[in-house]
């Protein structure tokens, strides 16, 4: 019989209570879709800006469910071979050779060296083996950055959970995955393959949400401080930048500032750490100076505001 606490949740409210559990604040539309995607058997699409948690689901969705994270990380020139499968042709030609010595029959030897045994199973075909003894979560993460006819050859993974290899046959999936499509939208996905998934955008969070995901992922952060960090970062998405700052660059200047010991926020602070927040010198450029004590000035009365609107 099956665990109870890695079944599947009965209801969005569960599925937000375990997913918090785990320390991943999710928005209740997030909650939403990522519990219709398990109760139908739908892959899910998340879509959205690097850093605001995509990823981030996949492997919370691993972790309750008690099921193996397979990731495929897409990138240009993915092929069939990297994604998911190829043969090994050093084996097969040693087999050959062996073969050759031994004398055994050229029929038999064709047939054999296109069998499972000399199949290298890459992630996709590995999240629909039917030796599975569970079925893992897949993550094809950051879609958009692989060539556009790839995705022509996951359609027959999304819709029917299997796999034709023309030597072998088809190989279809015992019990389905969950499958977590990921994109930073540098592209458009095809209409295709968004149909055959539940889709969601992964937004910034609100304030109040990034404040919460600070005190889950931190709790050793004084409350003053994280109110002020996120006060400050909140100010830094209003301007134009090449590359807004995301959830993961929140927690990581968080974990720099307790690295430096730092009480509360102040402009030499701020000044000497804005490598961790902004990826670009003509971001760091636009915000240096006067604009981050602006920013800084700012951030400390949101703070305040803050603080005051959670004792009423």
């Amino acid at each position: 019989m099956a665990d109870s606490n890695f079944s599947l949740p009965t209801s969005i409210d569960e599925t937000e209570a375990r997913m918090l559990a785990l320390d991943y604040v999710p928005e209740r539309s997030l909650a939403t879709v990522v519990h219709l995607a398990l109760r139908l058997g739908r892959p899910v699409f998340l879509e959205g800006e690097p850093g605001t948690g995509k990823t981030e689901v996949a492997k919370t969705l691993a972790a309750m469910l008690g099921r193996p994270l397979i990731r495929l990380q897409c990138h240009e020139g993915l092929d069939l071979a990297g994604a998911a499968y190829e043969w090994n042709y050093a084996r097969q030609m040693l087999e050959i050779r062996l073969a050759e010595g031994q004398g055994l029959d050229r029929a038999a030897l064709a047939a054999e060296l296109f069998s499972e045994r000399f199949l290298i199973k890459r992630a996709l075909l590995q999240s629909i083996d039917p030796a599975n003894p569970v079925a893992p979560v897949l993550l094809i993460d950051e879609l958009d950055r692989a060539d556009e006819p790839f995705e022509a050859f996951l359609l027959e993974v999304l819709s029917d959970f299997q796999i034709t290899i023309p030597e072998l046959g088809t190989i279809k999936a015992a019990q389905p995955p969950v499958v977590v499509l990921t994109s930073n939208r540098t592209r458009e996905i095809h209409d295709a393959v968004k149909r055959r998934c539940l889709y969601h955008w992964v937004d910034f969070p609100t304030v109040r949400r990034e404040l919460q995901i600070l005190q889950k992922r931190m709790p050793q952060l004084r409350l003053d401080l994280s109110r002020e960090i996120v006060a400050f970062i909140q100010g830094l998405r209003k301007l134009d930048l090449y590359k807004l700052p995301g959830i993961a660059e929140t927690l990581e200047w968080s974990r720099a500032l307790l690295e430096l010991d730092a009480m509360v926020l102040d402009p030499e602070v701020v000044q000497n750490t804005l490598g961790v927040l902004l990826k670009y010198q003509d971001d760091i450029q636009r915000v240096q100076g006067s604009e981050a004590a602006r920013l800084l000035d700012e951030a400390r009365i949101a703070a305040r505001g803050l603080q005051e609107a959670s004792r009423a």
